[in-house]
């Protein structure tokens, strides 16, 4: 470090840092916020103690000791964590705000946090902080904790953080039964990694309470991608959230990204509302920045259930595949499931009249029941799903609208359609196709089917952009979906 760096004070919500020469010299405050308390010397003692320990996991040469801080007569008075200084210039945070490239050092903390978390410990008790309830109650206490500051976007924030917890508990007992929930760093920002010729310092965990430091990885790894959009550099966000995946091997749903980085924004919009109440400048702006990303995260990670229904040569199963593979959704189709059900692979034609065969009332209510059935198992895991299948019955999209209620999961219908000669056309340029319906199956099928006023129509003789970007704007009318992509 260049050592003719003058000498500099720092000030947080909870401690101030004295600069010197090569070496910085962190004090606690006496302080008590709801959820730390500083007021005693003793228990700023311990935490000093604990955050060395706790932080040499990281970054074991930075983290020298700690001081003791006595007065005039030898009383003893505080006590220092000591600290190797940091050049402020090699600041993960610096270096985006100045454009640098930083591609291969977010690479690098992604495997060094994933490399912890493949070893840290792991328990009953920390595997308890990972469950749905105990997330909800860490959303819940943050809620109360900033509702007099009346913060705009808060109602919907919490409404769309407990919906989706509401029906993901399978999803985060399969997390814990994997061994995602560890103990963590619990608050990796940008301004805690230090970018040095010789690998990146990973600087602060979170000391003062082992729940808090007690969550599920991608949670962990989820605050450091929030923070760099918070300096608005998305695409180093996404590189490090892709790069934690790749080396963590966790297969998580993009929901769940979606999910911890808005409860990560939150958290700093909470701490951000407490800056303000100190009378911090700018604070309740910045309280306020946080709590947009928290919202458009909530609203692009919620678990949605698409039904691309139509008639036979309507371009469905088109579109439903292109929206399936834009957004990275599962897709299911009814054609595929109906002839596993009967035991034939999905090329094999099984043509027969009209409601015979395979096509007969009963088998296609299986069909339907299995596939709503596997559309409920995904979204309970947090993924989304395309359902493709003609949807022409009002009795199977109430089934599907009934469950999908049940999930807690938004439902958006696709109706497509085309003039006749374009379906027929369609119909008639078929080859090995999973559908065995012909022109005169699609007749009798629009004379029977149902009215569908809550679907959007989709015109799809317009080509497969147009009715691409018709769908997307439908099913995710906020344009955020791409956030996050999930590794393939």
């Amino acid at each position: 470090m260049d050592e003719t760096l003058p000498a500099s004070v720092a000030e947080t919500h909870i401690g101030t840092v004295f600069f010197t020469g090569d070496l910085a010299y962190k004090v606690k405050k006496p302080v008590h916020n709801g959820f730390l308390d500083f007021r005693t010397r003793s228990a700023r003692e311990q935490v000093c103690h604990r955050e060395v320990e706790l932080n040499r996991r990281f970054a074991p040469d930075v983290y020298l000791g700690v001081a003791d801080v006595t007065g005039p007569n030898g009383e003893l008075c505080d006590h220092l964590v000591v600290m190797r200084r940091m050049d402020p210039a090699t600041r993960l945070s610096h270096l985006v705000r100045t454009g640098a490239d930083v591609s291969g050092v977010l690479r690098e903390v992604a495997r060094r946090l994933a490399a912890w978390h493949s070893v840290a410990p792991r328990g009953p008790e920390i595997s308890a902080a990972g469950t749905r309830d105990a997330v909800a109650d860490r959303w819940a206490a943050s809620f109360e904790q900033t509702r007099e500051h009346g913060l705009p976007a808060a109602p919907e924030i919490e409404r769309l953080a407990m919906r989706f917890l509401a029906g993901r508990a399978e999803l985060f007992d399969h997390r814990i039964a994997d061994g995602r929930v560890v103990d963590g760093h619990g608050d990796l920002i940008a301004d805690d990694v230090f970018c040095l010729p010789d690998g990146p310092r990973i600087l602060d965990c979170l000391e003062f309470d082992d729940e808090l430091r007690y969550l599920d990885g991608l949670d962990d790894a989820a605050f450091l991608a929030m923070d760099l959009e918070r300096l608005r550099a998305a695409g180093s966000a996404r590189t490090f959230l892709d790069a934690y995946a790749e080396f963590s091997a966790d297969p998580a749903p993009a929901a769940l990204r979606h999910h911890y980085v808005a409860y990560r924004a939150f958290v700093r919009a909470k701490v951000a509302c407490l800056r303000a109440a100190q009378g911090g400048a700018d604070a309740a702006a910045l309280a306020r920045h946080f709590a947009e990303i928290a919202l458009r995260h909530l609203r692009a990670g919620t678990v949605t259930m698409v039904l691309v229904g139509g008639l036979p040569g309507t371009g469905k199963s088109t579109l439903a595949g292109a929206l399936a593979d834009q957004l990275g959704w599962t897709l299911l189709s009814s054609d595929r499931i109906r002839k596993e059900l009967a035991g034939i692979s999905p090329q094999q034609s099984a043509s027969a009249e009209y409601r015979a065969g395979i096509y007969s009332e009963e088998f296609t209510q299986r069909t339907y029941a299995k596939l709503t059935e596997r559309a409920v198992a995904l979204m309970k895991l947090g993924e989304c799903v395309v359902l493709d299948a003609s949807w022409t019955a009002q009795e199977q999209r109430r089934l599907a609208l009934e469950l999908a209620g049940d999930s807690h999961a938004d439902v958006v219908a696709l109706q497509c359609r085309a003039p006749a000669e374009i379906t027929a056309d369609r119909i008639r340029a078929r080859v090995g196709d999973v559908s065995d319906a012909d022109e005169q199956i699609s007749l009798a099928m629009g004379a029977a089917q149902d009215p569908w006023p809550e679907s959007t129509v989709v015109n799809t003789a317009a080509g497969l952009k147009a009715t691409l970007e018709h769908a997307l704007e439908t099913v995710r009318p906020y344009g955020s979906e791409h956030l996050w992509p999930q590794v393939p």
